[in-house]
């Protein structure tokens, strides 16, 4: 495997597959290198939903150039970590650029994403066909929703007669099993209609077309009067979105916990003196916190964690549920395990964890109800996310904004919320600015996370 083109030295990749097990040759060669390069403190990063090592290595390259100059004299190594996630092309990354497929607009499967589909989801070439088939041909017919809805759970192996078996929860109760996500087990065609709607809000807010609670009009009259009726089949594509969001945020648990958590472990017994610092975007926020429940007992070299845009519940890292006092979240403590501070990085620009996430996590628990989608928005609500609005309900958590972060000393242990929201900022529908992450500033906040001078 030819080396990486990453701007900085010493660097490391780490290939994971699905069930969290390391490329051989490439952990022997991080654990053998870095103590003879005499690193002292290793930033080790995780992707969010990329489709591919290539656009993996350029999000590493871009977030890592900053930091030689911001700490010219700390002796620092770099490891990207590559595991088996997928990100739809059609959703845009700030200063990255988009094929000409990725700008079709529409309900039907680009190139791009269906080849993710294909890498993701390997042996499944007839589901992926049929699913596309479908979103590009848009039949009116209701029983042909059911059929898609029926397509996607085999795509991504949800089944309505085993529940219990397929979804990584981020906030467990004392009583009764985890489950798979209701939305893909209920009424296909309703889900895709309050997805349709959902997305027809997002694009008319962005476009400032109307303001919630301003004027006679109603939410949904100002996305008629833009946008026309939503459209099902664009609900039905952000189902399949939806689906593959479910499944890779079990799989970055599970890369998390059984991959790096060990290897972190591996890393303090070769070189004692070397300190760690996990950093991850969106579902890689999820990998390197349950690396945390995965480091072996004792193990004490993770510095810091900076999790930027995680796209998992804010109620993650707590011990009791504001809203249901038997139970906590599935890492509650975990912050305990690192060596300094959990900071967590969020922006209120982030669309797709601020609307889509919110919703998609309610009507998983409930596939009947009827979603008020301004809820997430104005209210706030037990369906958050990390990326939206950090963390919540954990005991001590401190809170600034990103410019007083950068002046001040971060607290060396607990939780800690920056708002971001003054560079993460920008990104088109449906996922806004989700992907708007390199920023020096951010650099400097993992920096401060971590102690590195």
């Amino acid at each position: 495997m030819a080396e990486p083109e990453v701007g900085v030295t010493p660097y490391w990749e780490l290939t994971f597959d699905a069930d969290g097990d390391v490329n051989a040759g490439q952990r022997d060669r991080l654990l053998k290198e870095a103590p003879e390069w005499g690193v002292k403190d290793l930033i080790v990063f995780a992707h969010g939903w990329n489709s591919d090592r290539s656009g993996a290595t350029r999000l590493y390259s871009r977030f890592f150039e900053p930091f030689p100059g911001l700490a010219p004299n700390a002796r620092l190594g770099f490891v990207g970590v590559v595991w088996p996630s997928m990100r739809f092309s059609d959703e845009p990354i700030p200063d990255f650029e988009r094929t000409v497929t990725a700008a079709t607009v529409g309900p039907a499967l680009d190139k791009g994403t269906r080849g993710g589909l294909l890498d993701v989801f390997p042996g499944r070439a007839t589901l992926v066909d049929q699913i596309a088939r479908m979103l590009d041909q848009q039949p009116d017919e209701e029983a042909a929703l059911e059929e898609y809805g029926r397509l996607v759970r085999l795509l991504v192996e949800l089944h309505p007669e085993a529940p219990g078996t397929a979804f990584a929860a981020d906030t467990v109760a004392a009583a009764g099993p985890q489950c798979d996500p209701e939305m893909f087990l209920g009424d296909t065609a309703q889900m895709c209609r309050e997805f349709a709607r959902a997305l027809a809000e997002e694009r008319a807010g962005a476009d400032g077309e109307f303001v919630v609670g301003v004027g006679t009009g109603t939410r949904a009259e100002g996305v008629q009067a833009s946008f026309g009726l939503p459209r099902v089949w664009d609900g039905a594509h952000e189902l399949l979105r939806q689906a593959t969001y479910f499944a890779m945020k079990r799989r970055a648990g599970t890369v998390g916990e059984r991959g790096l958590g060990p290897l972190a472990g591996r890393l303090a017994q070769v070189a004692p003196g070397l300190r760690v610092h996990l950093v991850g975007h969106s579902f890689g926020g999820r990998l390197v916190s349950f690396a945390l429940r995965g480091l072996p007992r004792g193990v004490r070299n993770v510095k810091s964690v900076t999790l930027l845009q995680a796209a998992f519940s804010h109620y993650a890292f707590a011990a009791r549920l504001p809203h249901d006092a038997r139970g906590k979240g599935v890492l509650h403590g975990q912050q305990d395990r690192v060596d300094g501070p959990l900071v967590c990085c969020f922006s209120r620009f982030d669309s797709a964890l601020g609307t889509i996430y919110p919703m998609a996590s309610r009507m998983a628990g409930d596939s009947n109800s009827a979603v008020d989608l301004r809820l997430p928005r104005l209210l706030g609500s037990k369906w958050g996310a990390l990326g939206f609005d950090g963390v919540q309900a954990v005991t001590g958590t401190k809170a600034f904004k990103l410019a007083d972060a950068l002046r001040a000393k971060l607290p060396v242990s607990g939780c800690v919320n920056i708002d971001a929201s003054a560079v993460v900022k920008r990104g088109g529908a449906p996922s806004g600015a989700h992907s708007d992450i390199c920023h020096r500033e951010l650099a400097q906040v993992v920096l401060a996370a971590g102690r590195i001078r």
